[in-house]
């Protein structure tokens, strides 16, 4: 564990430690035999470049397999462009071994550095590097281990032997924006898929996307504070506006080529691949508007697909984590929605019922499946606000495998499980074997300089999961009601209310500077239910405003709240909700901080926005209807507009475009922008500073200064 620095500072600190992820263990598997399990975890704070270990299951003992420091000779680490964007997609912050990838047996890793192949046999620990053409991305070992199959940031998929000889071409390079073996930009972004190839089973050949997106238009992104810099150019498929074109080959290691076909023009999004040794390959699409998806069976030797599953939806079909797949007796399994419920289903039988809302797949072992689940309509005040569990589904029905544990991975009996807990910091990583005391994985992650103290709530007629954050050492009798900080994110895919310590640090710092911090997760928040999810439908300020306003008032009749002086913060959708809070409601919100907002939604991708708006060309009104520069001539609150100008995702074009529509109506607000940020902001000292920026910013709008 790291000691406190002179003069250290929270901000600091979270941002130094990756929000307190560096030293902590990750990216766990477990060998096919159980007796070994991979992770990756770095040494701490002070050097956060992960490495990989192994622990072995008998005997407890940790040893390092591959030290980035070591294989490269104590040089920098270099990042491709490419590598770079990859990890923006994933939001990873971390350096060093970022993930790797294992054959059928577990004895051989792969995993890039610095843009070069490397590969280690996980049982001697002998780690070697491999010629390769540089740099490269994701690399993969087939099944049997005898060779890795890696892709290029100019679009080609290659294949060397393990033994490092016989590198060569598999597919690629053709015409500029055409790419073998990689995910698309909104296949890593929106839909959770950030690999574009799939080793065949008995190793002789590999499942390939081909990308083409030279439709996609293209924008530039400048550096305003270095004007002798170029743009830098990319496709960014924005809403109503054409997607990359993907397909999908098999391409075998004798040369071969067979296109893997179906109906692209009314299912182009190819949301999951799943090939395994329980059966012949899956593929999930999609239509473009999301209401239909089918379950495809590909047939290796002609390309044809034979349709398993069509799913159809009024609002939309959600994709899920893990699945489909197929356990190893061929049954396929799939998370589903039925009779209002998210239930596991293997084959057409239903394992699960409105007791639980499945979350994702984890894994399949036997006729087991390993999965993620909140509670569901049944049971849903049963349980804490923001709770999960990890659950087994067999033979013998569906038990709990560890109560408030956010995943799990298993093999041969061996299953590693990681939980969390809202009165202790970080996460708990725990080694369970039947008959043996579970082994502790250590963590080398740094103590928080505070303390996050959550009280959990149900507020209002609907039941809406709140976090209440008060500053530490509170005392009602003196302190008396306290300024309000309403803390979102309070949209798809983004839960906050969770039943752990270190997603509520953020809040509670707001909390300490004196401040009432309520986190809400109204409708259209993960974990409750698919209706819940999808009541936000053409409708998203509308209804998410609606829940922070009830949550607010509801919560007042409980806890020291100041209604009078009552202000909102957040970033990316959280952004777009504070903007959107204090223009449609400024009797109840008198300020507002809004990081990186999307403003105008045929600015955002296609994926993500058509889902919940429809398409721009088509229903114009709803993007109207739902548009920040729309409301923007409604100011009459206080309002903080920040943006990194080097942000890919919500361009800062956004911000931008409200900052002209509001100073057009004549609504003075502040702007900040943030040179060389992109929508994550790691750099240390900057993440301070906004913190500090904001909190004098709010302060001063509620007459608290």
């Amino acid at each position: 564990m790291t000691t406190e620095k002179p003069h250290d500072t929270f901000p600091r600190q979270y941002a130094r430690t990756g929000r307190f992820t560096a030293g902590a263990p990750r990216s766990f598997s477990v060998s096919p035999d159980g007796a070994r399990v991979l992770f990756l975890r770095s040494r701490g704070e002070q050097r956060p470049a992960n490495l990989l270990w192994r622990l072995d299951v008998a005997t407890g003992e940790e040893s390092v397999l591959a030290d980035p420091e070591a294989l490269l000779g104590g040089g920098a680490e270099e990042l491709s462009a490419a590598e770079r964007a990859r990890r923006e997609r994933s939001r990873e912050t971390s350096a060093g071994i970022v993930g790797y990838a294992l054959d059928a047996a577990g004895r051989t890793a792969a995993f890039a550095l610095s843009g070069r192949l490397f590969a280690v046999d996980t049982a001697d620990g002998a780690a070697r590097e491999l010629p390769a053409a540089t740099p490269l991305l994701d690399p993969r070992p087939s099944p049997d281990g005898a060779h890795v199959a890696y892709a290029t940031p100019g679009g080609e998929l290659r294949v060397s032997a393990a033994d490092g000889s016989g590198d060569r071409l598999l597919a690629g390079p053709e015409a500029d924006g055409v790419s073998w073996g990689q995910a698309e930009f909104i296949a890593q972004e929106e839909m959770g898929r950030d690999r574009g190839y799939w080793w065949a089973p008995d190793s002789s050949a590999l499942l390939a996307a081909r990308v083409d997106d030279t439709p996609v238009r293209r924008w530039w992104i400048a550096d305003p504070a270095n004007p002798g810099r170029p743009p830098v150019e990319v496709a960014y498929p924005a809403a109503g506006t054409p997607n990359a074109e993907v397909g999908l080959w098999l391409l075998g290691l004798d040369g071969t080529r067979t296109e893997i076909r179906w109906d692209r023009a009314a299912y182009p999004y190819l949301a999951r691949v799943h090939w395994s040794a329980g059966g012949p390959p899956l593929l999930q699409v999609q239509a473009r508007d999301q209401r239909e998806q089918l379950v495809l069976e590909a047939d290796p030797a002609t390309g044809a697909t034979t349709v398993l599953v069509t799913e159809r939806d009024a609002d939309w079909l959600e994709l899920f984590g893990g699945v489909p797949v197929r356990r190893a007796d061929g049954q396929l399994v799939r998370i589903t929605d039925r009779d209002g419920a998210r239930v596991l289903t293997v084959g057409e039988k239903a394992l699960t019922d409105a007791g639980l809302h499945v979350r994702s797949v984890l894994g399949t072992d036997g006729e087991n499946v390993l999965f993620t689940a909140s509670a569901g309509a049944a049971e849903f005040e049963r349980r804490p606000p923001g709770w999960l569990g990890v659950f087994e589904a067999g033979p013998d029905g569906v038990r709990e495998v560890g109560d408030g544990a956010l995943g799990a991975v298993r093999g041969a009996g061996t299953t590693v499980l990681t939980t969390a807990h809202p009165r202790r910091p970080g996460t708990t990583v725990t080694v369970h074997r039947e008959g043996a005391e579970p082994l502790p994985v250590a963590s080398h992650a740094a103590t928080p300089l505070i303390t996050a103290r959550p009280v959990f709530r149900f507020a209002g007629e609907r039941r809406i999961p709140c976090a209440v954050l008060l500053p530490t050492g509170y005392d009602p009798d003196v302190d008396g009601e306290l300024p309000v900080l309403m803390d979102p994110y309070g949209g798809p895919h983004g839960q906050r209310v969770v039943q752990a310590h270190n997603p509520h640090l953020v809040s509670q710092w707001f909390a300490d500077q004196g401040f009432a911090v309520v986190v809400a997760d109204g409708r259209g928040t993960p974990g409750h239910s698919p209706g819940w999810e999808k009541s936000i439908n053409r409708r998203t300020a509308e209804v998410s405003v609606q829940d922070q306003v009830d949550a607010l008032h509801a919560l007042a009749e409980q806890f020291p709240l100041d209604l009078a002086k009552v202000a909102i913060r957040g970033w990316s959708y959280g952004g777009y909700l504070a903007a959107a809070a204090v223009l449609r409601e400024p009797d109840v919100f008198h300020a507002a901080v809004a990081g990186a907002p999307v403003t105008e939604h045929d600015l955002y991708d296609t994926h993500y926005t058509e889902r919940y708006y429809g398409d721009p060309n088509a229903e114009p009104e709803v993007y109207r209807a739902n548009s920040l520069v729309e409301m923007a001539p409604s100011l009459r609150r206080p309002l903080m507009v920040v943006h990194g100008l080097a942000d890919d995702n919500v361009v800062v074009a956004h911000s931008l475009r409200l900052s002209t529509a509001l100073l057009a109506a004549g609504r003075p607000h502040t702007v900040l922008p943030l040179s060389g940020v992109t929508h994550m902001t790691p750099q240390e000292q900057v993440a301070e500073n906004l913190l500090l920026l904001q909190v004098r910013f709010l302060k001063e709008a509620l007459g608290l200064l």
